[in-house]
């Protein structure tokens, strides 16, 4: 029998790759979403989660960027 899954194909860094690694295995999008992790750099993962994984990923880069005052 063969099962279908729409995918997407996602290019990262290495570090990139193991915080998705992670949600993955958490299930913190409520479900697996890592189809195959093909490369040190590649992923292909679900279509259906890409939106909710850019939110994600963007929250991360807000927590980890400092704002830059003038003096």
């Amino acid at each position: 029998m063969v099962n279908v899954h729409k995918g997407v194909l996602i290019e990262c860094d290495p570090a990139m790759k193991e915080f998705l690694l992670h949600l993955d295995e958490t299930m913190a999008l409520g479900k697996k979403f890592i189809l195959k992790d093909l490369d040190e750099t590649h992923l292909f993962i679900l279509a259906e989660v890409v939106q909710t994984l850019q939110e994600r990923v963007g929250e991360l880069m807000d927590q980890n960027s400092f704002p830059i005052t003038q003096k």
